[in-house]
């Protein structure tokens, strides 16, 4: 990982780096989005965890049973990839996945700011893991072309 300060590799990855998605809003506006798996909001700010920061925080679907894992960086190991990430398994109800992510993200002053992105990720993978686990079909919203 990075052994420079945050702020320097920001200031150096913000306009190029291989994440960034540029798009035309309304008129000539620019709007700058990020593909990093770590960033909520997809926004491209050094707000947003991601690649610059030292502290990060991912909430994501693995395994063939489909449990949430939340995972979080240990900032006194980015010399270590193996040791980085400190892996949390959630499979139990909706309200202690809740009071876990603010147990880890809020009262230990990880990332405070970002309370309520971590808490939609968190309802929106609950949500799809009730889905996928009760056998229902996703519609196809797309238009069919005759």
């Amino acid at each position: 990982m990075a052994s420079a300060p945050g702020d320097i590799i920001w200031e150096i990855m913000k306009k190029n780096n291989s994440f960034l998605v540029k798009e035309f809003g309304s008129g000539n506006q620019m709007v700058l989005f990020n593909k990093e798996k770590k960033n909520f909001f997809n926004l491209n700010s050094y707000k947003n965890p991601g690649l610059s920061n030292m502290k990060t925080i991912f909430i994501r679907l693995d395994g063939k049973d489909l449990f949430v894992v939340l995972e979080t960086t240990k900032t006194k190991k980015h010399n270590r990839p193996v040791k980085l990430f400190h892996k949390v398994v959630m499979m139990k109800e909706f309200r202690l996945m809740t009071k876990l992510v603010i147990d880890q993200v809020v009262d230990i002053y990880y990332i405070s700011d970002l309370k309520l992105a971590a808490l939609a990720r968190v309802s929106a993978m609950y949500h799809s893991l009730k889905v996928a686990k009760s056998g229902l079909k996703k519609r196809n919203r797309q238009t069919v072309r005759k």
